[in-house]
């Protein structure tokens, strides 16, 4: 056998724990705008996920879009701004916010995945009732006065509830569900949702084996800048009070924590930018990122 052949047995001998240890197991994967990226990044994206489900994961994927958002508020000269991380939304950039994620990005997304073996659905959370939605409100100092005074997100939501019975009827009839994050309130209002607290929600809700938090950082660092492999929620909360868990990292972890303490085993910040980061996650004893269990 040459050298090349040798190595892929070695690969797929070594592959072989993992697999049976998510034989049939929901992994729940956030696929950030930024980790999308160029086009064979998305299609490399594409070909991991059709691989999961056919080794017998049950994936599902729950997808951002801030930078195909921002794309097309540019071209129609509508400007955005940002409260904590959360874009202000009003009636006008809903319908953008709305087009672009359960439109184009959507299904770019199940194309990809679907071409290359695996069938995928692209739904949004407003499908079969899946994300229930609240408004969000966020308080803010008055940099004028120096108060904290609430700031009125416009139609900017958060998840209230859950209900996975499609996303269950997909992966049971082998379909990968793809998720807009997008939700509809009580009166039927729709709102903006950030995607890594939608993907977290229906972790939680599908008590997931895994969420991968794909995203363009390499995971959680340390003081000194390495990488943390792995991490308790105390630790990390410890992080956190201590100040080197800090800016856009903070929210990331909070997802995780929010989808450990509802049942999902292990949740993991990943560097999507990697080639093959969801599989060398899950198939590999080191991982890709930083893994956080409860």
């Amino acid at each position: 056998m040459t050298e090349d052949a040798l190595d892929q047995m070695a690969i797929l001998a070594g592959a072989l724990p993992f697999l049976k240890r998510y034989d049939d197991q929901i992994v729940v994967v956030k696929y950030g705008g930024h980790a999308m990226g160029e086009e064979e990044t998305a299609l490399r994206f594409g070909r991991d996920i059709a691989l999961l489900e056919q080794v017998g994961v049950n994936p599902v994927v729950v997808h951002g879009g801030g930078p195909q958002i921002n794309a097309m508020l540019k071209r129609l000269d509508v400007k955005s701004t940002f409260v904590q991380g959360l874009r202000v939304t009003n009636a006008e950039m809903l319908d953008v916010v709305e087009m672009v994620l359960a439109g184009p990005v959507n299904k770019q997304v199940a194309e990809a995945i679907t071409r290359n073996g695996a069938m995928a659905v692209g739904i949004s959370g407003k499908d079969g009732g899946l994300v229930r939605a609240r408004k969000v409100t966020r308080r803010m100092k008055d940099e004028a006065t120096g108060e904290m005074r609430e700031v009125d997100l416009g139609f900017v939501g958060e998840p209230e509830t859950i209900n996975p019975k499609i996303l269950k009827l997909l992966i049971g009839a082998e379909i990968v569900p793809v998720v807009a994050p997008v939700g509809v309130g009580a009166d039927g209002q729709t709102y903006n949702i950030n995607a890594d607290t939608v993907a977290g929600a229906i972790a939680g809700a599908l008590e997931a084996e895994r969420l991968l938090m794909l995203t363009d950082v390499r995971g959680v660092l340390g003081p000194d800048g390495a990488l943390i492999p792995e991490m308790t929620v105390a630790e990390v909360r410890r992080g956190i009070a201590e100040g080197w868990i800090s800016g856009g990292m903070i929210p990331k972890v909070e997802t995780c924590i929010y989808a450990v303490e509802r049942g999902v085993k292990g949740a993991v910040i990943v560097d999507g930018r990697v080639p093959h980061a969801v599989l060398l996650e899950l198939f590999t004893d080191k991982g890709a990122g930083t893994l956080i269990r409860a």
